[in-house]
């Protein structure tokens, strides 16, 4: 039975602006929010728009993200026809290839989408946190009677040349496209997330395969080329929460703004659009007399018995007496010892925080610099981090880092 749209999430990036947070693990397995990962988000959009069927493209260290994803059960994506498909590059026949790009990701797994015959492919992307109803996008892409449509944002017009631009006329029909270009003729910034005809598509992939010259990258080449050729291409306009948490002050931001959902737009409260996740199985987290606890979510398992402000605790983390958390994203099995300050950063996983020691503090004024401490980093008793530093490896007691 076929499909009518299946959804391929690229999930293989390696996210070298994240460098101390993914060292260990791909950029869609990053902590997010408390309970999350930023691979919850897409996955939970599919669901939540009726998508059954998900082809996940890995990698670069996929092992966290692999285990992570289990049997989708989840996400609701256990299913016995369709689901949720880890797809790693593999060996064939003729040899065995990295993923090239973007393009080159999904057409070699051409094979995996005729399984279904879908009419329709979604592509997502595995490193944003976006909560979007694809079906509405759907319905747009069939109502144009398109055979490419693109997600976009407005944007800032003094941001716009960061980002891939989408130019259209008042029917949303898309004339040009520019790749961050000085001077922007538009502010539809793409979000990276498409939907195609599947024979459309296929064609174009086949095509730009056989090119040697090729980037193999749906930006630089596959929709220049649909451009080119004159294919019903269309903008549909995106209004909800979107960001890419591509760098360190960037996503540290994003989960700042978890605290604020009324003005930010990002609720993960908001039981109507869930955001599913493999939960931690711990026990609850605990709140002992005299600690202070302001403006933060805690998530199970955490024992907190120092102060904690405006900030992120994921589970198991253990802020101890004395110890000051303020502005600051601390995951999963962090233990922060008495007297310590930890601010305006970033703390992966597994690190132990020493007595007295500092770790971060608000930057001078004009900086955006975020502290960040890397998975499994132990910091001495008294040492020092600074608001810009990136720790990847153990600090020495007394030790300052700038």
């Amino acid at each position: 039975m076929a499909k009518e749209m299946i959804a391929m999430l690229l999930a293989g990036g390696q996210g070298s602006r994240l460098y101390a947070l993914t060292q260990k693990l791909a950029k869609p397995a990053v902590p997010f929010g408390g309970k999350y990962r930023i691979i919850d988000f897409p996955l939970s959009n599919c669901v939540n728009s009726g998508i059954d069927t998900v082809g996940i493209l890995t990698q670069y260290q996929p092992l966290v993200l692999n285990e992570y994803i289990g049997n989708g059960q989840p996400w609701d994506l256990d299913r016995l026809y369709g689901g949720v498909h880890v797809l790693p590059p593999y060996q064939k026949a003729s040899g065995s290839d990295w993923y090239k790009g973007t393009a080159n990701a999904i057409y070699q797994n051409i094979s995996f989408i005729d399984r279904y015959d879908p009419k329709y492919v979604i592509i997502l992307s595995g490193d944003q946190i976006c909560k979007q109803d694809y079906s509405d996008f759907l319905k747009f892409h069939k109502e144009k009677n398109a055979e490419f449509s693109v997600a976009v944002m407005e944007v800032p017009w003094d941001e716009a040349s960061r980002f891939g631009l989408m130019v259209a006329d008042e029917d949303d029909k898309i004339t040009e496209f520019q790749e961050k270009p000085k001077n922007p003729k538009s502010n539809l910034a793409s979000m990276g997330i498409y939907i195609f005809n599947w024979d459309i598509l296929r064609k174009y992939l086949e095509e730009d395969e056989a090119d040697p010259n090729s980037e193999n990258d749906f930006g630089n080449n596959i929709i220049p080329n649909l451009l080119r050729d004159g294919r019903k291409m269309y903008a549909y306009h995106f209004n909800g929460y979107w960001k890419d948490v591509g760098t360190i002050p960037s996503l540290w931001e994003a989960n700042m703004e978890v605290l604020d959902p009324e003005h930010s737009g990002i609720n993960l409260f908001d039981g109507h659009w869930k955001i599913y996740s493999r939960n931690s199985g711990m026990t609850a987290h605990k709140i002992s007399a005299g600690a202070v606890v302001e403006n933060s979510m805690v998530t199970d398992g955490c024992r907190i018995k120092g102060e904690v402000r405006h900030s992120i605790l994921f589970a198991g983390v253990k802020v101890e007496k004395g110890a000051v958390v303020e502005d600051a994203v601390i995951m999963g099995g962090t233990v922060i010892k008495a007297g310590a300050v930890v601010k305006h950063c970033i703390v992966a996983e597994n690190v132990t925080i020493g007595e007295h020691a500092v770790v971060g503090a608000m930057p001078f004024e004009g900086e955006n610099g975020v502290a960040t401490v890397a998975t499994g980093v132990v910091v001495g008793d008294g040492a020092k981090i600074g608001p810009n530093a990136m720790v990847d490896k153990n600090v020495e007691g007394g030790e300052e880092i700038c």
